[in-house]
């Protein structure tokens, strides 16, 4: 199993993933992740400047932002997304936070199917504060769908390809399910640990929930589903986790 590389001006570990996210972070020993949710969304430009601010606020740095997660009007094509994820990593490399192509900041993005916004916003925002060495250790696990990891396009990883049959879809909530596992694996974490899941879909997941949520011991906390789409073209369900003790609103 891939180990964790840690970001020392961010005070947090995170694993490798493709240039417009990682696949999640960890804070370091004597620090902790806080979530912030806006009460609103916000448009791009607002949200960094909003995130920004708030970090300058708390006397924290800007490397110091960890994860975010975000709202986009419909799903993208594979080329439409790529061109989307090159203008949101340019903050970040201005941050300092994106380096040589390396991005660590966790993130999720989907696509609300009732009154989605008009351009891309951001949802809510992760960053690490300092903390006492006794604090529980926190995490936040990038959101997945159910494209397998490797190479070649996301329709060629996707599993059971435009099948939403009851079979399909617990296959595909499977390899979900699956996938955050391994990436809390590589952060040392298990389904005990987390405060929080997201489910993301506009398909019925109440039949999968004692199929494969409940099997796995990863409804303790409960589930919190938000009728929305994965950020691509023909993906049908995406899921994400997070082990954070704050949480607030902005």
């Amino acid at each position: 199993m891939p180990e964790a590389v840690p970001f020392p001006d961010g005070r947090y570990r995170f694993i490798p993933g493709p240039f417009q996210y990682s696949g999640g972070v960890c804070a370091e020993r004597g620090f902790a992740i806080e979530r912030v949710r806006f009460r609103r969304w916000l448009p791009m430009n607002e949200g960094f400047a909003a995130i920004r601010a708030h970090l300058e606020g708390i006397g924290q740095p800007l490397t110091a932002f960890c994860a975010c997660e975000l709202r986009s009007p419909a799903p993208f094509t594979e080329a439409g997304f790529v061109a989307f994820n090159r203008e949101y990593i340019q903050p970040l490399e201005q941050w300092n936070i994106v380096r040589a192509g390396v991005n660590p900041v966790a993130r999720s993005n989907v696509c609300p199917e009732s009154a989605p916004p008009s351009a891309p916003c951001f949802y809510a925002f992760s960053y690490t504060v300092p903390a006492a060495a006794s604090a529980a250790p926190s995490f936040v696990v990038s959101g997945s769908a159910e494209a397998r990891e490797g190479a070649g396009s996301y329709r060629e990883r996707t599993v059971r390809l435009g099948d939403r049959s009851p079979e399909a879809m617990r296959e595909k909530a499977a390899v979900v399910l699956d996938e955050m596992e391994r990436r809390m694996g590589v952060l040392g974490f298990g389904w005990g640990d987390v405060t929080g899941i997201h489910a993301y879909t506009v398909f019925d997941i109440h039949p999968l929930l004692k199929a494969e949520f409940a099997a796995r011991g990863a409804l303790s906390g409960g589930v919190g589903w938000h009728f929305a789409r994965p950020p691509l073209i023909d993906l049908d369900v995406e899921l994400d986790v997070r082990g954070v003790a704050h949480e607030r609103m902005l």
